[in-house]
């Protein structure tokens, strides 16, 4: 009765768990770029009652061995890196990303961050910059005539538009679907350079830092840096933005299961307790 108690006690604790992620997801339904989670149970090691036995000659077949098992934990809880759907907003520094791949912007501490969240603007200093402040990194042009490659082994930059080029005013300025950044200045056409788009051998161990930025791990591997449409990653679309790939249907569906197994495990523990109240009353 014990182990049934302690096994519906763990049914609660890891179920609540479950909840807090089914939250959380609902809770971001309408944030950007927002990646949807999920809790995947494993059941804790179970007590060896009897044996199993071989069949013998002749004599008796062999036995199955009896278990009881001991609860449940968390096996994981995974990020589901799906894109989720295009929303236009007609702005032209607003940008998603067609496949897979991660905008690479830099925080204040000089560490690179990544996001699906392409709303972008530019600074007073002329930087290309996210919602955040924070810098949106790629190569420059050297010749301000031919958009630079992007490899795996660049170093990239922070993108400036400057507000004057060879004693030209700053005009305007535009981003094309393979991420080169172009300016006007009166009547010359300027290449600036070309957004960076990270891609990952196991995406699915980003870790989330807030603020709609990811960060990698050990178990990501390294950042492989190309521009849009190159080594899995897909086209920017500009005038669009990435919406929460979260699915309310499927969360409130889980989330009603979650509430129904909790309910269970504490009628288990529940009549657990009943059954060694009367054991208690068996002296009386």
């Amino acid at each position: 009765m014990l182990r049934s108690m302690y096994s519906g006690v763990s049914g609660m604790k890891n179920l609540q768990v479950k909840m807090d992620v089914i939250a959380n997801n609902i809770a971001n339904v309408n944030t950007i770029g927002f990646k949807s989670s999920r809790v995947m149970f494993q059941d804790i090691m179970s007590q060896t009652t009897t044996q199993a036995t071989a069949g013998q000659p002749g004599g008796l077949g062999g036995t199955n061995m009896q278990q009881i098992g001991l609860g449940v934990q968390v096996g994981s809880i995974d990020t589901i890196h799906e894109p989720g759907a295009p929303t236009s907003t007609g702005r032209d520094l607003d940008f998603y990303l067609e496949g897979g791949g991660y905008f690479v912007v830099r925080d204040g501490e000089g560490n690179n961050l990544y996001t699906r969240d392409g709303i972008f603007t530019r600074d007073g200093n002329g930087d290309l910059v996210n919602s955040s402040g924070m810098k949106v990194m790629g190569a420059v042009s050297t010749n301000n005539t031919t958009a630079p490659d992007i490899t795996n082994n660049s170093l990239l930059a922070a993108l400036n538009v400057p507000e004057e080029f060879n004693g030209q005013a700053y005009q305007s300025m535009a981003i094309d679907k393979y991420g080169v950044v172009s300016a006007k200045y009166g009547n010359q056409d300027v290449i600036i350079g070309r957004v960076a788009v990270a891609t990952f051998n196991n995406p699915d161990a980003l870790q989330k830092l807030g603020g709609n930025n990811y960060g990698a791990t050990v178990n990501t591997g390294n950042a492989i840096l190309g521009a849009a449409g190159q080594n899995g990653s897909g086209m920017m679309q500009s005038g669009k933005i990435e919406m929460s790939n979260v699915d309310l249907s499927t969360e409130f569906t889980e989330m009603i299961v979650a509430s129904r197994a909790y309910q269970a495990n504490s009628r288990s523990i529940t009549t657990s307790d009943e059954m060694l109240q009367e054991l208690l009353n068996l002296k009386r």
